[in-house]
């Protein structure tokens, strides 16, 4: 049955030429020739049959591909660096909200593990999914890490789906403390998406993050704590999670860090009372999303208001 399933997904990718792209599109350096906007237009009708609208988008997977073409400020940039955003968020609204940073790294080679604690979290700064966890430094696996990181370092994360921001971020690791909390499957992030500078709905987020859909679960709510009632990938929890009492703060912290921003996802985690900002995000499932219901699209697309110039 496996081998089934895999010889009939390679013989798609060999005679079709949309599975084909949606596949080689995930190697970084292919289509690199390809003109951003043309890229899109394929990627976009590939991945959810209809055609890109760029003059006159609708739905908020549209806003986001024009966002990825027309919205580019060079403070996005440092936005997205794992590095750089520390001090953004530190001097905006506290270092007390910053997981506190241990060491950076151009290579995994340059990693003096004698110098860390006995728990840390090596991360990539230029891209998602880059990380290793270390929770105890006698069993912690360099070489997985080493591979993992190194594969990583060589990768520009833009060239998946042209989000921008990420294009000219520097490649390093940082070492940051660990916290307990996180990363565990009963963990939860709370993922709030601001429009025109304001939270407009959040997300909680229970299971690992970067695993399979099976192990996680994501709930959407409103400002107001209304409840969502939509999907993406991850479903619902079968109870609906407890809004937590800091949600009010996390908002006003989140309104602060999206100011002037026409579309921006900020992720922040709480551990012992205490809240920390996770990153920010631009392009959520890299703006290509299939929502469950699809009227979804167009609802939350509707409540998105877009720049009246374009910033390239």
């Amino acid at each position: 049955m496996i081998f089934a399933r895999t010889a009939g997904r390679l013989w798609r990718v060999l005679t079709d030429p949309i599975s084909r792209f949606n596949v080689w599109s995930y190697f970084h350096g292919f289509y690199k020739q390809m003109p951003d906007e043309e890229f899109l237009r394929f990627k976009f009708k590939s991945s959810l049959g209809y055609a890109l609208n760029l003059d006159n988008p609708q739905t908020l997977c549209e806003k986001l591909q024009w966002l990825k073409l027309y919205d580019r400020r060079p403070e996005y940039t440092s936005m997205v660096d794992k590095l750089a955003v520390k001090k953004i968020v530190a001097d905006k609204i506290g270092s007390e909200h910053v997981i506190p940073l241990i060491r950076v790294y151009d290579t995994f080679d340059d990693i003096n593990f004698d110098e860390l604690p006995e728990q840390f979290v090596l991360k990539c700064t230029h891209d998602s999914g880059g990380l290793a966890i270390c929770r105890d430094k006698s069993t912690f696996d360099r070489e997985a890490a080493k591979r993992k990181l190194t594969r990583s370092l060589g990768n520009n994360y833009f060239w998946i789906a042209r989000e921008w921001p990420y294009k000219n971020v520097q490649p390093r690791i940082i070492a940051e403390e660990f916290v307990d909390a996180l990363g565990k499957d009963n963990s939860i992030e709370y993922k709030l998406t601001c429009y025109n500078g304001r939270v407009k709905f959040f997300t909680i987020c229970r299971g690992p993050a970067h695993d399979l859909w099976s192990k996680r679960t994501n709930e959407h709510y409103d400002r107001d704590f209304n409840r969502l009632n939509f999907w993406v990938n991850y479903r619902n929890p079968r109870e609906p999670e407890k809004i937590p009492e800091q949600m009010h703060e996390l908002i006003a912290l989140s309104d602060k860090l999206a100011e002037g921003i026409p579309q921006v996802r900020v992720d922040w985690y709480i551990a012992d009372g205490k809240i920390y900002f996770g990153e920010m995000t631009f392009f959520t499932w890299e703006g290509i999303m299939r929502f469950n219901p699809p009227e979804w699209d167009k609802i939350l697309g509707s409540w998105l208001e877009l720049p009246t110039e374009k910033r390239m």
